[in-house]
C-alpha cells in the first residue's frame, strides 16, 4: 500500500480501523506514516486467518471420518440386512425345530443308542503328542498367510510388481518356459510349499503315532452318530467333549474331509495357476483347464474358513483352557498356559503378517527371478 492515499485521509478515519482490529479506541491515534503499512500488514494478516483458519479445520479433523462413512456408504445394505436377517430367522427356526425333535420318544431313544461318539479301534491311542501342538501352530500360521495372499490376488488390480522365476531354476524347472506372474501370487505359492511340506510332516507323524485312528472312520456307526451330534448342536445342548481321548463323529467327519481331500483338492488345484504348471503340454493343460481349477480352488478356500471360525468357536465354548493345554501343551490339566502360547501364536502370525509386505518380500523374491513393474 502506497503511503500517499493514507496521508491525504482524515486522522479520525484511522480509529474505526484500529477498533476493528481489536485496538483501543481512547489510546492516542499515532501519525499516519508511521500507522498505515503495520496496520495494513495486520489486517491482512487477520483476513487471511479468518477467511482460511475455518476451512482447514474441518479437512484435517473429517478426514478419518469421512473415509468411513464412504466405505459404509458404498457396502451394499439392501442386499445385506435382509440377508442378515433371514440367516436370523433361519438359525432360530433350526434351534427350535431340533428342540421339538429331541422331545419325541424316538429321537430320544436314537440319541440314547448313538450318543455322538463313533466307535474307534481297541488300539487308538489317548491324549495328544507334543509334535501336535506346533502342528496346531504352524498349520493356523500358513492358513492365516494363505488365505490373505490368496485374496490379495484374487481381487488386487494393480500387482506390486511382476515376478519372472530364472529359468531352471525351483519356481521354474527345467522343461518350462519362466511363467511371469505378480509378485503376490509368487508368495502365496511360496507360502504354499512350506504349508504342503508341514502337511507331508503331519500327515507321516499322524500314522506313525496311530493318532490318524481318531479322525479317520473305521466303523460305520460314524454316519448317525454324526446326525446325532449335529442333532445336539443345533438344539444348543451340545454333545459332551473330551478331545483327549476321542472326537465326536461330526468332529471326526470334519477332521477328515479337512485333512484328506480339501487339503489334496486345494493343492490340485492351486498347482494349476502356479509357475510349475507345464503350459508346453497342450494335451494335459486340455485335461485340466484352468477354468476347472479356479472353480473349485476358491469354495475349496472358503471351505477352510469355515472350518477353522468354527473350530476356534467351539474351543473357546467348551471349555477354552482346557482344550488350548490339548492343542498347544499336550497337557490334559486347566491353567492358563495353553492361553498363554496360543495367544503369543497370534503375536508371531500377527508379526509375519507385516513381514509379507512387498517392503519385506522383493528383496527375498529377487534370489528367485527378476522383478519388474
Amino acid at each position: 500500500m502506497s503511503a500517499t492515499p493514507v496521508q491525504s485521509e482524515p486522522r479520525e478515519t484511522a480509529a474505526p480501523s484500529r477498533t476493528r482490529m481489536g485496538g483501543n479506541p481512547t489510546a492516542p491515534t499515532a501519525s499516519p506514516d508511521s500507522q498505515s503499512e503495520p496496520a495494513a500488514r495486520l489486517r491482512s494478516s487477520a483476513e487471511i486467518s479468518q477467511t482460511q483458519a475455518p476451512r482447514a479445520a474441518p479437512r484435517t479433523s473429517n478426514r478419518m471420518p469421512n473415509a468411513i462413512l464412504v466405505r459404509l456408504s458404498n457396502i451394499q445394505w439392501k442386499r445385506i440386512l435382509p440377508f442378515l436377517g433371514g440367516l436370523i430367522v433361519a438359525a432360530v427356526t433350526l434351534v427350535l425345530l431340533s428342540r421339538w425333535l429331541r422331545s419325541l420318544p424316538e429321537v430320544q431313544s436314537f440319541l440314547l443308542t448313538f450318543p455322538g461318539n463313533p466307535t474307534l479301534p481297541e488300539s487308538a491311542p489317548t491324549g495328544l503328542p507334543a509334535w501336535m501342538g506346533w502342528q496346531h501352530f504352524l498349520n493356523m500360521f500358513f492358513l492365516v498367510l494363505i488365505v490373505r495372499t490368496g485374496l490379495q490376488v484374487r481381487h488386487e488390480k494393480k500387482a506390486p510388481a511382476s515376478f519372472t522365476p530364472k529359468e531352471g531354476s525351483f519356481f521354474s524347472p527345467k522343461g518350462s518356459t519362466p511363467k511371469k506372474v505378480s509378485l503376490t501370487q509368487w508368495l502365496h505359492q511360496s507360502l504354499d510349499v512350506l504349508w504342503v511340506l508341514n502337511g507331508l510332516i503331519f500327515i507321516v507323524l499322524l500314522f506313525v503315532t496311530s493318532q490318524w485312528m481318531k479322525i479317520v472312520p473305521t466303523n460305520l456307526d460314524v454316519i448317525p452318530n454324526a446326525l446325532s451330534a449335529a442333532l445336539q448342536y443345533a438344539s444348543l445342548d451340545w454333545p459332551h467333549e473330551n478331545g483327549w481321548l476321542y472326537y465326536n463323529a461330526l468332529q471326526m467327519l470334519a477332521y477328515f474331509t479337512t485333512v484328506f481331500l480339501a487339503a489334496p483338492l486345494a493343492i490340485l488345484s492351486g498347482m494349476r495357476f502356479s509357475t510349475w504348471w507345464p503350459d508346453k503340454n497342450g494335451r494335459l493343460s486340455k485335461i485340466y483347464p484352468v477354468e476347472i481349477a479356479r472353480k473349485v480352488h476358491y469354495p475349496v478356500m472358503l471351505y477352510f474358513v469355515a472350518f477353522t471360525v468354527v473350530h476356534v468357536f467351539l474351543v473357546f465354548f467348551t471349555g477354552a483352557l482346557r482344550n488350548l493345554n490339548h492343542m498347544y501343551t499336550s497337557r490334559d490339566v486347566v491353567d492358563w498356559v495353553g492361553l498363554g502360547v496360543f495367544i503369543l501364536s497370534l503375536v508371531v502370525t500377527a508379526a509375519a503378517w507385516i513381514l509379507t509386505k512387498p517392503l519385506f518380500t522383493r528383496p527375498l523374491a529377487e534370489r528367485f527371478g527378476t522383478l519388474s513393474k
